[in-house]
């Protein structure tokens, strides 16, 4: 059993990695570090010569953490079985495991949607390295599409990469790769959003226009008025929904995301768009989905009232 650090030339810089042989068996372990190399003509700067130094101290120190992890049997060969196991149907497990999150789910549901897109024949663990990281987080860049056939914005772009990364990480704690190939690939930055906002007079306007998706358009026009995230307007209960002499109409709801207790008044006008009241348990706005077609037709709605 040996760990040998070894070198090998790439580009203008030399390449550290590990030549790890134990029980007959060989791995090479890149280290992700460079040697800055001698010039043709001339020597390197003392600044070179001291990067240089701290650079194999540090890959000398990994080296020597691999081969006392060998030796207590803490670090061992990735076990072939699973790294030949499909990625895609890997990820498509820890999606079914969101699916109590509407949001989460329909985002991991997306990310997978791309994978298949971009790896078609499938991809194995083994497979994934960091230039096929790479070279999906540049689909996601470049070349992926909505279902209306735009480009993705850039905070799907960062959400979707994000989820992507977090299952390789996941992957790593189920011990069916060592390492995380994604780790060193630089991500996709979000951006804040210019957001858009309906002025009173326009809400109105709205709220006479025709929309194909009666409960789509309630809901937004509630949460226009109270302020609601869609999370929590999409789990609204009846029960939630109170009134008394003194308060008027209120709601007394824990918040989906902060999972704070919020007791928020709602305006009669507001009140108006929950419809007809029903059992208590059940969901103020039932059938109410999320999806990319929905927010098609309420961005449509809003054009039109813009003109």
């Amino acid at each position: 059993m040996t760990v040998t650090l070894r070198n090998r030339k790439k580009g203008k810089k030399t390449s550290l990695y590990l030549d790890i042989y134990n029980k007959g068996r060989r791995h090479c372990e890149y280290l992700e570090l460079y040697l800055i190399p001698e010039p043709v003509k001339g020597k390197l700067t003392k600044e070179q010569k001291e990067t240089n130094k701290e650079t194999l101290t540090l890959a000398e120190s990994i080296r020597a953490k691999r081969q006392v992890e060998i030796q207590n049997g803490i670090y061992g060969f990735m076990n072939q079985a699973k790294t030949k196991g499909s990625f895609l149907k890997y990820f498509e497990l820890l999606t079914e495991k969101r699916k109590d999150s509407a949001g989460n789910y329909g985002n991991w549901g997306s990310v997978l949607l791309h994978l298949k897109r971009y790896a078609p024949a499938d991809i194995s663990f083994g497979e994934i390295d960091k230039k096929w990281v790479a070279g999906f987080r540049d689909y996601l860049k470049h070349t992926a599409k909505t279902s209306s056939e735009n480009l993705l914005g850039a905070n799907s772009q960062c959400s979707y990469f994000n989820k992507f990364k977090a299952a390789l990480k996941e992957a790593v704690r189920d011990g069916i790769i060592n390492q995380d190939p994604s780790a060193n690939v630089e991500g996709i930055n979000a951006i804040d959003p210019e957001r858009q906002y309906l002025t009173l007079d326009e809400l109105k306007k709205l709220s006479t226009t025709d929309c194909p998706l009666p409960l789509l358009k309630n809901a937004f026009l509630f949460a226009s008025l109270t302020g609601l995230r869609w999370s929590d307007v999409e789990k609204l209960l009846w029960r939630e929904v109170q009134h008394s002499k003194e308060q008027g109409y209120y709601i007394r709801f824990t918040q989906k995301k902060t999972k704070a207790v919020e007791t928020l008044p709602i305006s009669e006008q507001a009140y108006t768009f929950l419809g007809d009241r029903t059992g208590d348990d059940d969901k103020v706005f039932d059938g109410l989905k999320y999806s990319a077609w929905n927010n098609c037709k309420l961005s449509a709605q809003s054009g039109l009232i813009r003109g």
